[in-house]
């Protein structure tokens, strides 16, 4: 049985907020892959990095839904719902 996500609405036409881990930029960290939010753009690492920001920002704003930021993946996630949608 595959998980219906219901906040698919609430991706928009983002720009992404950086090149990298928008907080390990400022921190002077490295990451291993990126996400990107789809509601707001803000680009974060993934949970195999040292800070986890993609999920942070999820706990800080509530934006469920990030997508690969990492070449040739176009994959989506839902935090909530903790699956791939």
């Amino acid at each position: 049985m595959s998980i219906e996500c219901t906040r698919l609405d609430q991706i928009r036409g983002v720009t992404p907020s950086a090149d990298g881990c928008e907080n390990c930029l400022k921190m002077g960290s490295d990451w291993v892959h990126l996400r990107t939010c789809l509601v707001c753009g803000h680009v974060g690492c993934c949970d195999s990095s040292k800070h986890k920001h993609a999920t942070k920002h999820f706990q800080e704003t509530g934006h469920a839904i990030m997508q690969s930021f990492e070449k040739g993946e176009d994959w989506r996630y839902c935090y909530i719902d903790e699956a791939i949608v």
